[in-house]
């Protein structure tokens, strides 16, 4: 069972705050994890070939390409407001 003093100091690293009230919830929660990993090293798995992808597909990649709008200035014209032909916008800090 993971102590209270552990789940603070996992929160610590994480750098997460975590309330007192929480601790005794998160000690639980993680230790059935921890639990549950250990029942997972009993599984027998010679000879289990390892896989990224049940289905054996694989990524499909296309050239990239610049290609250019042709309706450009309708879209510039629905901006409320303008600046070289470019839409203006407030600036975000």
């Amino acid at each position: 069972m993971i102590t209270k003093e552990e789940v603070q100091h996992i929160a610590g690293l994480a750098r997460i705050g975590v309330d007192e009230k929480d601790l005794d919830k998160f000690a639980a929660d993680l230790s059935a994890v921890l639990d549950w990993i250990e029942e997972l090293k009993e599984v027998e798995v010679e000879g289990v070939e390892p896989t990224a992808h049940i289905t054996g597909m694989e990524n499909r990649m296309r050239e990239d390409a610049q290609i250019d709008f042709e309706n450009k200035n309708a879209i510039v014209d629905l901006f409320p407001e303008k600046k070289d032909n470019y839409g203006k916008v407030k600036s975000v800090l």
